[in-house]
C-alpha cells in the first residue's frame, strides 16, 4: 500500500529528508526518470523482554522515527547503496559474483537481503539513497528498521508487493542472524513491518499470531520516553548471546530447543539437577521468560479494558523481573560502570512512585523506557539530561503505519 507522506509525518523536516535524497539521486550520471520513496519505522518493546527468541509472546509498537530511502532503477546488474553516515556499498544481483561481506556491517545487510529477495522475484539493478532518524545504539532497533526498509523496497520493486509484513520481518531476522551475525528473535522486525501497537505470539515462528491494539498515551495522561544511558553496545555481543545460549543449554536437558517447548512444571520439578548442569543464572532467566509471557497477556488485556493503571503496574513488574531474573541491566562483573542501572534508578526517583520505567530491548547498554505523567514530562527530561547529557531523553509517539511506500 502507498501512503501519502502526510499520513505519517507532521514535521516538514521529514519531507526535507526525502527531497534531499531525491536530489542526490537526480545528481547521479544516469539521471533516473522514476524515483520512489520508502519508509520503515523504529520500534519500542512494550513487554516481552527477550521472550521472542524463546518462541514466546511480545507487546511492541512502531514509533515516530524511521529509515527512509529514495530508490531508482540503474540499468545495471548491481544494487548500489548510499546510507548516510556509512561508506557506500554495492552487491551484484548474481550472488556468485559477491565475496563474503564483513559481519556487523551495512554491506552484510544489503548483501543478505539482496540475495534472499532476488530468489523471490524478478530482480533489477537499483540505486538506493537512505537516511535514518533511528540512531544506532538508541534502543529503537536501527538495524531492524534498515532490514525491513530493504525488504519493502525489494518486495515492491521485485516481488510485485505480494510479501506480507510478517514475511518482511522473517527476511529481516534471517539477514540479521545469518549475514550480520547477531543472534535475535523476530520482535524488532515484526514491530517495524506491521506498525501500530501489536501483541505477537511466536509459538509458531513461521506463522506468528499478531493482534493489533489501541494505545493513546496522551489520552491516558502520559508521555513515553526512551532514555539513552550513554553506554556503547560495542563488545557486548557476548552478553546478548549468553541469554539465548544459556536457555538453549537448559532446554537441551529436556531434549528441546526453546523454552516454549518445555512445560514450566517440568522445569520446576527438575531444579536441583538443572542448577548443577546449567547454573543458577540460566534457571533464573528461564523463570523470567515464563513470567514475562504471562505478563504480556495481562498487559494486552489491560489495554483492551482501558485499565492503564493495571498496565503500568505490569510494566514495573516486567522491569523488576529483567533486573532480578533475566539480569540484563549490568554486564557480568561490571562494578565501576553500571550506566543502565543508574539510569533506571534516576528514572524511579524522578517519577516519585508514579508512571513506570524498565530496561528496554536487549539491555546491558542502550536505553530504558519510561511512562511519565504529562505534567512531569519537562522536568523529567531536564533532570535526566543534566546527568546523562543533552538529547539523552527522547519523547516518542506510536506510529500507526509500518513499512510502506510513500507518495510525496
Amino acid at each position: 500500500m502507498i501512503y501519502n507522506y502526510t499520513d505519517i509525518y507532521s514535521d516538514r523536516s521529514d519531507l526535507a529528508r526525502l527531497l534531499a535524497l531525491r536530489e542526490a539521486l537526480l545528481a547521479d550520471a544516469h539521471k533516473p526518470e522514476e524515483i520512489r520513496f520508502f519508509s520503515a519505522p523504529g520500534r519500542t518493546e512494550l513487554g516481552g523482554n527477550h521472550t521472542d527468541h524463546q518462541h514466546g509472546r511480545v507487546l511492541a509498537a512502531a514509533v515516530d522515527v524511521d529509515t527512509v530511502a529514495a530508490v531508482a532503477p540503474n540499468g545495471s546488474d548491481e544494487v548500489r547503496l548510499w546510507s548516510e553516515g556509512f561508506p557506500p556499498c554495492k552487491v551484484f544481483l548474481d550472488p556468485k559474483k559477491n565475496g563474503a561481506a564483513p559481519k556487523e556491517s551495512v554491506q552484510s545487510l544489503l548483501q543478505g537481503m539482496t540475495e534472499l529477495c532476488a530468489s523471490l522475484g524478478t530482480p533489477c539493478g537499483l540505486d538506493i539513497r537512505a537516511s535514518s532518524t533511528v540512531l544506532p545504539g538508541g534502543g529503537l532497533s536501527s538495524s531492524a528498521s534498515f532490514e525491513v526498509l530493504l525488504a519493502e523496497i525489494f518486495n515492491v520493486l521485485w516481488c510485485g508487493d505480494r510479501l506480507s509484513p510478517l514475511k518482511l520481518a522473517e527476511l529481516g531476522q534471517r539477514v540479521e542472524n545469518e549475514w550480520f551475525g547477531k543472534p535475535s528473535g523476530r520482535l524488532d522486525q515484526s514491530a517495524s513491518a506491521v506498525g501500530g501497537v501489536t501483541c505477537m505470539s511466536f509459538a509458531d515462528p513461521d506463522d506468528p499470531e499478531v493482534e493489533k491494539l489501541e494505545l493513546d498515551l496522551e489520552a491516558a495522561g502520559y508521555a513515553l520516553f526512551i532514555v539513552n544511558c550513554g553506554a556503547s553496545h560495542a563488545d557486548l555481543t557476548g552478553e546478548y548471546a549468553a541469554i539465548p545460549g544459556e536457555l538453549k543449554a537448559l532446554c537441551a536437558q529436556f531434549g528441546k530447543k526453546v523454552l516454549a517447548e518445555v512445560p514450566e512444571a517440568e522445569l520446576l520439578a527438575r531444579l536441583p539437577e538443572l542448577r548443577k548442569a546449567c547454573g543458577d543464572r540460566a534457571v533464573l532467566r528461564a523463570l523470567h521468560i515464563y513470567d514475562e509471557n504471562r505478563r504480556v497477556l495481562a498487559m494486552r488485556d489491560a489495554l483492551k479494558a482501558g485499565d492503564f493503571d493495571a498496565y503500568l503496574a505490569l510494566v514495573r513488574a516486567s522491569g523488576l523481573s529483567s533486573w532480578r531474573y533475566l539480569q540484563n541491566v549490568a554486564p557480568a562483573g561490571a562494578t565501576a560502570e553500571q550506566p543502565m542501572a543508574l539510569t533506571l534508578a534516576l528514572c524511579e526517583r524522578l517519577l516519585e512512585g508514579r508512571g513506570a520505567c524498565r530496561v528496554h530491548g536487549g539491555g546491558f547498554a542502550g536505553t530504558a523506557q519510561a511512562y511519565v505523567p504529562l505534567e512531569m514530562a519537562e522536568r523529567f527530561r531536564t533532570e535526566l539530561e543534566r546527568v546523562l547529557g543533552a538529547g539523552a531523553c527522547q519523547r516518542r509517539r506510536v506510529r500507526a503505519v509500518g513499512a510502506a511506500e510513500l507518495h510525496l
